[in-house]
């Protein structure tokens, strides 16, 4: 039986509402816990109601599979070929990219990962989001002069070194990584470090104040 305040109000949620239900479920739970029932439970609202946003689960599941494409794969793409007037600032957009949630969902893209592991569907689409970032990485090294096996690798050492942080859920003081960041950009691109101005813009575009 619906709410008595949706049966009063004919309110069955929005789009957007049960989407970012699905999105807190997934996230905090894990792919089994995104189902109708709970969600429902979850917003208050009919379990026949959602039928009014989405045909069916599956329709749900594909639209937090492209929310995660959104908040992951577009950004860092675009991040990879944001304009750059050096390497090692080309780098820093890159790696500003993966500090930020509103630029690289990181929680999604941990949880995306674990779905994947139960469904075939979602691990293609993984794999297929992991060569795109890649050839954008890829891509932008060898905009700075790199050959391309060289730029394939320092790609990899860039995206797995991330990948990494993310799968093991590692969680560092925002001071300790903003600290290892201009060796980081020295590693990636083979001996270019940020110079002082490049990294005080990169930290104000963080919001970021180092310690003095």
């Amino acid at each position: 039986m619906a709410d008595q305040s949706e049966a009063e109000t004919g309110w069955r949620g929005s789009y957007e509402g049960w989407l970012e239900a699905a999105y807190e479920a997934l996230v905090e739970n894990g792919i089994d816990a995104v189902k109708i029932l709970p969600l429902a439970n979850r917003l208050k609202l009919s379990r026949t109601s959602f039928y009014w946003h989405f045909k069916d689960r599956e329709t749900l599941l594909e639209a937090l599979a492209s929310r995660w494409d959104k908040r992951t794969t577009e950004p860092l793409v675009a991040a990879a070929s944001s304009y750059a007037e050096t390497e090692a600032e080309a780098l820093l957009n890159v790696i500003g990219c993966f500090l930020r949630a509103d630029t690289f969902d990181d929680r999604l893209e941990f949880a995306v990962r674990s779905w994947a592991l139960q469904d075939d569907g979602i691990m293609e689409r993984v794999r297929a989001a992991d060569a795109l970032r890649l050839a954008a990485l890829s891509a932008l090294l060898c905009k700075w002069g790199h050959a391309p096996i060289d730029a394939d690798v320092r790609a990899r050492t860039i995206y797995l070194a991330q990948i990494g942080y993310i799968s093991m859920q590692a969680r560092e003081p925002l001071a300790v990584r903003m600290a290892r960041i201009p060796n980081y950009v020295e590693i990636y691109s083979g001996g270019h470090a940020p110079e002082p101005r490049e990294l005080a813009r990169f930290y104000a575009q963080q919001g970021y104040t180092p310690e003095s």
